[in-house]
């Protein structure tokens, strides 16, 4: 029986199990969110777009994604 590891983390303020060695590009693209059009931060700290695709989620971390909305 092959199972995929997994890691349980707070996207949020709300649980959320993710496969391990996701990445927040990953992420953004399970919750079909467009990279520029967010904020993302793991652990109050923020990460830079360029770094989406490089920047690994670990067990535990606390993500906020916030979403840009236009208005005029």
């Amino acid at each position: 029986m092959n199972t995929i590891p997994c890691m349980n983390v707070l996207l949020n303020g709300k649980p959320r199990t993710l496969t391990t060695e996701a990445t927040v590009a990953d992420l953004l693209l399970r919750m079909n969110m467009a990279p520029i059009r967010v904020a993302v931060e793991i652990n109050e700290q923020l990460v830079s777009r360029k770094n989406f695709s490089e920047t690994k989620i670990q067990e535990g971390d606390r993500i906020e994604v916030v979403t840009f909305v236009g208005g005029g």
